[in-house]
């Protein structure tokens, strides 16, 4: 089995679509991963040197059944999610959680309830995070 990057690299929006129907199954052939794809699917050919590159940059292995592949994902949808908001954070927002979060505020709009329900998240951290640090 090869080795995770020690840094994950972005995944082209192609590359992103194969991962996320990998993940969605678990482990897969590409005749498998393909039937993932919504209409108009790509083609076969596509999605096969799709999964090669993916293998090439250590998001992917396989275990050869003669010479059929069944391909698996080395890096999990959280850690990619983690690294990813990780570099639009440090990008984008200055490393600020808060420039993050008043961002989309601002520009996404979010309901009345999506607020209420985000703001209850918060607060439940917050007292995840103080009752840890009295312990």
């Amino acid at each position: 089995m090869k080795n995770k990057p020690n840094k994950i690299r972005e995944l082209t929006r192609a590359e992103e679509q194969v991962m996320q129907a990998l993940w969605d199954i678990g482990k897969g052939m590409v005749h498998e991963i393909l039937n993932r794809f919504p209409e108009p699917k790509p083609a076969y050919n596509t999605v096969s040197t799709i999964v090669r590159i993916l293998e090439q940059k250590g998001f992917v292995d396989h275990k050869a059944y003669g010479r059929t592949h069944e391909y698996f994902p080395l890096i999990s949808r959280n850690d990619y999610k983690r690294n990813y908001l990780g570099n639009l954070l440090e990008n984008y927002f200055e490393n600020s959680f808060k420039s993050l979060a008043s961002f989309f505020a601002r520009e996404e709009k979010p309901s009345l309830r999506e607020l209420e329900e985000i703001r209850q998240l918060i607060n439940q951290e917050i007292d995840h995070q103080k009752k840890q640090s009295h312990e």
